[in-house]
């Protein structure tokens, strides 16, 4: 889901109403981003609160098509990493996934092996089979159960776009918040769903509702599902020991677009490239209260930030046998500081930007490689600006890109690199970066290797063997 996609962040068409109400009464975040222009990247960031070149969630090809996890990826989240919902036992919290886990296929890679006691969904997306086999092989589980398969058990019509996916997560996640509420038990949701994910779906009851077609319709179903979610723990009388968070995990593919895709509002390119397109995300932050209702936040957030603020919230403190990328940002929330930081921009190995306040420097600039674009691929359709997006992987080191976000949300027009303007940011801008890259240890990576004999094997149940964040402090 994009930035643009949301009423509250310009969506002309104001078809997110529960989402916009959800700001109205908490708190908006208009600069926040993805750890990585892609799914599982991100996904890894959110969950260790580090960076992807961290916890080895990266491939040493920035640009291959393995830099997310598709089916043939063999690796997965380092055992040594550790998780949100592992930390948040300590304080007695119940945790449950709903949807994609999308950080590794191998049974040693599932949630349940890494601190969530309960997992109904995937541990990829909802892709339909590959190398064009009859037989559809993304497995669907309850725990350690394998329940069925999409498109064969769990039915998604590529046709019409029509699927259940997201009325079967939204009554998981409210039979599991009740269940914990009537249990007295702190929980921890991490309710995953992937509906605006191509190929987009939606329920019946929402096919041919929006103005913006089926990817619309899969917006409004996640928007109504969200309002539930928000009404019950109203209703069990938990809303105000409840931390919502509301974000997405990359910019919208307008590879996609417009009928799988969606809208980065004004800025540039989108899901797959380090634009702002592909990394700035909507945020929303809800606690009846605690945080007060109708206000704006400024400061830059991250996915990763959503670790650190949660074990805050718990009254727990970060591991400190390894760098946490995240920061607390309880402070920003609850009253109302600015935390100065940088944003540093990665795909795979490569730091390709940093931002700091209202500047961004591009290191390196690439929208997609020639040989996609002959085939028609393209991530920024429409978009391309003859210097700043490019069809290699174009570096700029020694002068890097410079833009001011403020005047130039779009990055249209790099700041001259021979103004006083450009030197004085560069000066600062400079040292951080050095000194990230001379601090850097990267983890193992984890996507490099492939193996194309696991993309149709039957999958089995795991045995032994083997992006909406709630926190309940009840």
């Amino acid at each position: 889901m994009g930035w643009g996609d949301l009423g509250v962040f310009g969506e002309p068409s104001k078809e997110t109403p529960n989402l916009d109400q959800m700001a109205s009464e908490g708190m908006l975040f208009p600069n926040f981003y993805t750890a990585n222009p892609l799914c599982s990247p991100s996904r890894a960031a959110l969950l260790t609160g580090r960076l992807p070149i961290r916890n080895g969630f990266y491939t040493t090809n920035a640009h291959a098509r393995n830099a997310y996890t598709p089916q043939e990826i063999v690796g997965g989240i380092p055992g040594s990493e550790l998780l949100l919902p592992e930390l948040l036992k300590k304080a007695g919290y119940v945790s449950k996934i709903i949807g994609k886990w999308h950080l590794g296929h191998r049974p040693q890679f599932h949630p349940l092996k890494h601190g969530f006691d309960e997992w109904f969904g995937s541990p990829n997306c909802h892709f339909g089979p590959y190398d064009n086999k009859a037989t559809p092989n993304i497995p669907v589980y309850r725990d350690r159960e394998m329940i069925g398969r999409y498109y064969e058990d769990f039915k998604i019509d590529l046709k019409t776009g029509e699927a259940n996916l997201t009325q079967i997560y939204l009554q998981e996640a409210l039979e599991f918040i009740s269940r914990q509420q009537a249990s007295h038990q702190p929980f921890f949701l991490y309710w995953a769903i992937d509906a605006t994910h191509a190929p987009v779906y939606a329920s019946k009851q929402f096919l041919g509702t929006s103005q913006r077609g089926l990817y619309g319709d899969a917006v409004r179903e996640i928007d109504d599902s969200i309002g539930k979610i928000l009404k019950s723990l109203q209703n069990l009388g938990i809303s105000e020991n409840t931390f919502v968070f509301f974000t997405s995990d990359n910019g919208a593919a307008l590879i996609s677009a417009p009928k799988q895709g969606g809208s980065n509002g004004r800025f540039l390119c989108g899901k797959q490239t380090t634009f702002e397109g592909g990394m700035r995300e909507p945020a929303i932050a809800w606690w009846p209260g605690h945080i007060p209702a109708g206000h704006v936040s400024h400061q830059l957030g991250n996915v990763m930030d959503l670790f650190t603020t949660s074990l805050s919230l718990a009254g727990l403190q970060p591991p400190s046998d390894r760098q946490i990328d995240g920061i607390d940002l309880s402070p920003a929330i609850l009253q109302g500081k600015l935390i100065d930081r940088p944003i540093f921009y990665y795909r795979g190995n490569e730091m390709m930007a940093v931002r700091l306040e209202l500047y961004k420097a591009h290191y390196w600039t690439w929208s997609n490689s020639w040989e996609q674009f002959s085939q028609g691929i393209d991530f920024c359709p429409g978009q391309n600006i003859s210097g700043v997006t490019t069809h290699t992987q174009e570096e700029h080191t020694k002068l890097p890109l410079l833009f001011h976000l403020g005047r130039d949300p779009g990055e249209k027009y790099p700041i001259s690199f021979s103004s006083y303007e450009y030197q004085e940011v560069m000066e600062q801008i400079s040292p951080k970066v050095q000194l990230h890259k001379e601090t850097m240890v990267p983890g193992e990576p984890q996507l490099n290797v492939c193996d194309k004999a696991v993309m149709n094997q039957v999958q089995t149940p795991l045995g032994d063997a083997a992006e909406l964040v709630l926190c309940c402090f009840c």
